[in-house]
């Protein structure tokens, strides 16, 4: 069987050579007799393996010396305790909800201390980014928390919010890699790998050094603690040994590619062709507003459930797998990664427009 055009909003696509690579390394890892998957963390050979993956990291994306690279488990979900547990000094934290999964974090954030809502789009279905030049601040925040690119409605910041000083907390899983970032702008940008980066499994923080101390929350685990895994490089326990090794093969992949700015040209090609189609026709139509549109998520509908349905069902048939949208908005959303190639948005573009044709 051939490959398909797989739009999913995670576990999702992965680039065709980095899955060749691991298939031929897939029983002998570079002569050690065995697979990535069957080794010991302890061994020379694995240390190797995370080293190279956060040096290329460290390159393709310019961190500076004093922010820590910390490979974890549970994803971005167990990130919206472990923030509060490790950085709520004073109790109190603001947070922008744009979407489901900034919905989440706040409502995880108020089992530690006291939570803020100081901006939302849930009074427009998280159909656009609030205005964050002057928000509420509170004078006493130890963190200003936002989604910066919501995977289920398709929405991204395109400017980081007006802090006020207060250091700011990302989860970027959906746009990680996907144009150039500066670290600098950020106490922990972090974000969970199985959507633009790797397999399902972990997730990737990226924290500044000032904000890993002992000085946690009282009760916190030790497991849950930032300062844990940064004292033991991400080795404290067993890591997720082979999606670290996936990922250092993407971070090879990208940099072979020519990095984050040739990545965030493709990826603003390939949304463009999406976009303009939707702006134009007659059936389809996208679900955010236009400056607030993500690169990554592109939700659209036709505003007939029943004909969504038919869409999704004969998509699916021509090749073009996980259309659906999120089971809490219906219609439909292509995920389209840096893995996605251009083809395959112009597969789905050619589609749409004879499923317009067809059904008009």
């Amino acid at each position: 069987m051939s490959r398909v055009y797989n739009f999913s909003a995670g576990p999702a696509v992965l680039p065709e050579e980095v899955l060749k690579e691991a298939q031929e390394e897939m029983l002998d890892y570079r002569g050690c007799g065995m697979s990535v998957m069957e080794m010991s963390h302890r061994s020379k050979v694995f240390q190797n393996i995370i080293d190279e993956a956060e040096a290329d990291l460290r390159d393709l994306i310019g961190i500076p010396s004093n922010y820590k690279v910390l490979f974890l488990q549970g994803g971005a979900s167990l990130q919206f305790s472990m923030i509060p547990m490790n950085l709520m000094k004073n109790g109190v934290a603001d947070y922008i909800v744009t979407g489901q999964w900034a919905k989440k974090a706040y409502a995880e954030a108020q089992k530690y201390g006291k939570a803020n809502k100081i901006a939302s789009s849930e009074d427009k279905t998280f159909s656009y980014i609030p205005d964050c030049s002057d928000l509420p601040i509170s004078p006493d925040a130890d963190y200003v928390y936002i989604c910066e690119n919501n995977t289920i409605y398709g929405t991204k910041y395109k400017k980081l919010p007006n802090t006020k000083g207060k250091t700011l907390v990302a989860d970027v899983s959906s746009c990680f890699l996907s144009e150039p970032v500066n670290v600098s702008d950020y106490g922990i940008i972090y974000g969970g790998v199985q959507k633009n980066i790797g397999p399902a499994g972990m997730v990737i923080s990226i924290i500044r050094d000032d904000l890993i101390t002992d000085d946690v929350l009282p009760g916190t685990p030790t497991m849950m603690k930032f300062k844990t895994h940064a004292d033991a490089g991400s080795l404290y326990n067993t890591p997720n040994c082979y999606c670290i090794y996936m990922c250092g093969k993407v971070f090879k992949w990208l940099k072979k590619m020519g990095g984050l700015e040739v990545m965030k040209q493709r990826n603003e090609e390939k949304a463009k062709l999406l976009y303009d189609f939707l702006d134009q026709s007659k059936l389809f139509k996208g679900t955010v507003v236009p400056e607030d549109r993500s690169l990554m998520n592109v939700p659209f509908i036709t505003g007939n459930a029943d004909l969504d349905a038919k869409f999704v069902k004969e998509s699916k048939e021509a090749g073009l797998e996980n259309l659906k949208g999120h089971r809490t908005v219906g219609g439909m959303r292509a995920s389209i990664y840096n893995a996605m190639p251009k083809e395959g948005v112009e597969t789905l573009v050619a589609f749409m427009k004879k499923f317009e044709e067809e059904n008009l």
